[in-house]
């Protein structure tokens, strides 16, 4: 089971690198409001969904690959303009120019570097001119990091979680973006705590976040890997942060 859906299986919600605070940095940048026809791309739990729903857009769709996230994103959905469909974040099926905002968090980052090329591409081409797209990502510090590193932190990461992560450098993401087409509006780091207490519980609050922990306690190997998960985020912590970027389309 990839990690990410192990955590939720124990009852974590939030499973973004930045928590609820770089996400909320996120949504502001975007500034969606009762106009915008919202594309989210791999919704998840449907955390950030609900906070986008809040605001009340035109529309909101959400594209999603797994058919059981999907249903979950589906239970809440309760408007003619809120659909979730499941298709990849590469290939939508959505028209040309059919979204005014749109964003994915947590997603590239477990991207190859041609298919982080071809979400952003297809971002791109959903866009209305002056549209704006936003990304939460795990990232690599400094700029400067030698590949070696890099590959390094690769390997343990996809070890750890199950799953392929490709983080960025900062300058990296930026360039993916700006090589794309988009002009970055805005550029927001928060440190990689995702399995700290004390963002436990910001994120989750203290209730939660006590029935996470108690959930963990009683599942030996559910608890085995997360505390693995938690070492490697722990040994890399100097080279690993969350990023947030909001662009805009030219228009």
């Amino acid at each position: 089971m990839p990690g990410h859906w192990l955590l939720a299986k124990m009852g974590k919600r939030v499973l973004r690198p930045g928590g609820l605070e770089l996400t909320r940095v996120m949504l502001a940048g975007l500034n969606i409001q009762p106009r915008d026809a919202v594309v989210e791309f791999a919704p998840g739990l449907g955390v950030t969904a609900r906070m986008t729903l809040q605001r009340q857009p035109a529309s909101y769709t959400a594209i999603e690959r797994d058919e059981a996230a999907a249903a979950q994103v589906r239970s809440f959905l309760h408007a003619p303009q809120q659909r979730c469909l499941v298709a990849t974040a590469e290939q939508t099926g959505l028209p040309d120019q059919s979204g005014t905002v749109i964003y994915g968090e947590a997603m590239l980052t477990m991207q190859g570097p041609e298919q982080k090329r071809k979400i952003v591409a297809e971002a791109f081409r959903l866009l209305k001119p002056g549209g704006r797209y936003g990304i939460h990502e795990l990232s690599l510090a400094p700029d400067e990091l030698p590949a070696a590193v890099k590959n390094e932190i690769s390997r343990a990461l996809s070890h750890s979680i199950h799953v392929g992560a490709r983080p960025l450098t900062a300058l990296e993401w930026r360039e993916l973006l700006e090589a794309e087409g988009f002009q970055v509006q805005s550029q927001s780091v928060a440190p990689m705590r995702l399995l700290e207490p004390a963002r436990l519980i910001r994120d989750e609050g203290f209730w939660r976040a006590l029935r996470f922990i108690f959930n963990v306690a009683r599942a030996p190997e559910a608890r085995r890997r997360i505390f693995a998960m938690r070492k490697i985020f722990r040994r890399y912590q100097n080279h690993l942060q969350a990023i947030a970027f909001v662009t805009v389309k030219p228009a």
